[in-house]
């Protein structure tokens, strides 16, 4: 009898999951095993003869759910997004588990996305289809504002927020920016100027938030810079959710210091995000409240929704799960 293929448990798997995963797996000597819920301490269990779990941005894989994991022997985490704080890495390490994930599929995607969100809501292109759609074709209320000319503040300048800074030029809008560790040639280069993170919150008519989430970034815009932004300003966020305290965010809309909101991510994505609530009343106040505001847009984390992205998000994650399994260096850049 053959020894049966190596199983691989997928947890919180959409159909697209599935589509690209089982497409990049097809001559892969792998059994991928898919779940639609997601991991954590009660769903461990279901890894049980599995090498591997591979898993995405709101899976729990704290100390209990990765010792759970460990116990089953589960001796790889392969993250199929780029973000990790989901993960305790510490733990990880002590129970000898691998950890991959993909630290860049398709920053194209995620910039393009935050332009699309920007352009959305500043021309009130939503509001605008929502009328025509019940034959409703007036104008009243659905002024936006010339891009060309205003400031555009890039918070993080990684090849999404560096990609975004270029398509806002694009728009010969002026672009300043803000990182711990400036790319001065790409700045030359783009007609983009760094400068302190005060400088950026107080000149920019425009701010996209483009930082990873660490203990430092949490809740970068809070009540405090919020208050330093020019009044009116517009926040984008395709980053991540935390990097906003959503409370300081909704006092800014309501004194009207914030003009408009749009956000791809959520401090509190967990059991919303990626999930039909249409039928349910939503328990999350705070997004509630949010969406009730005529100038906020908000997406359900789908900035990397692409083609191109979910490719290589799923050639990167089989190609790590390979390495895993026959002993191989991970790729570089993707071993946490």
């Amino acid at each position: 009898m053959e020894n049966p293929k190596p199983a691989i448990a997928v947890f919180d798997a959409k159909a697209y999951d599935r589509d690209y995963l089982n497409g990049a797996a097809k001559n892969s000597d792998f059994d991928l095993r898919f779940f639609d819920f997601r991991l954590e301490q009660d769903t461990a269990s279901v890894a049980a003869g599995a090498k591997a779990a591979c898993i995405f941005v709101n899976d729990e894989a704290d100390r209990m759910t990765l010792e759970n994991l460990a116990a089953l022997g589960v001796s790889h985490l392969a993250l199929r997004c780029a973000g990790f704080n989901n993960v305790d890495l510490t733990a990880a390490k002590e129970l000898g588990m691998s950890v991959t994930r993909v630290p860049s599929y398709s920053p194209h995607a995620v910039a393009e996305h935050a332009a699309a969100l920007l352009m959305t809501l500043n021309r009130k292109i939503h509001r605008a289809y929502n009328r025509v759609r019940d034959f409703n074709f007036s104008l009243g209320g659905l002024v936006g504002f010339d891009l060309v000319g205003k400031t555009a503040g890039i918070v993080g300048t990684g090849k999404t927020g560096r990609l975004l800074a270029e398509i806002l030029r694009g728009f010969k809008m002026r672009v300043i920016a803000y990182d711990l560790f400036p790319n001065e040639e790409w700045a030359k280069a783009h007609q983009v100027d760094y400068v302190e993170l005060g400088t950026l919150l107080q000149e920019s008519d425009v701010v996209s938030l483009h930082a990873p989430l660490t203990p430092e970034s949490a809740y970068l815009i809070n009540e405090e810079s919020l208050a330093r932004m020019k009044g009116g300003v517009f926040i984008v966020n395709t980053s991540r959710g935390r990097l906003i305290d959503t409370k300081a965010l909704i006092e800014a809309l309501k004194s009207g210091q914030v003009g408009g909101v749009a956000l791809d991510v959520y401090e509190e994505e967990e059991g919303v995000f990626f999930e039909d609530l249409s039928g349910e009343v939503i328990q999350d106040d705070e997004l509630a409240r949010l969406m009730t505001f005529p100038n906020v847009l908000i997406t359900a984390h789908q900035a990397f929704l692409t083609h191109e992205a979910l490719s290589e998000i799923s050639r990167v994650t089989v190609e790590n799960i390979e390495n895993f399994l026959s002993g191989s260096p991970f790729l570089d850049g993707t071993q946490l």
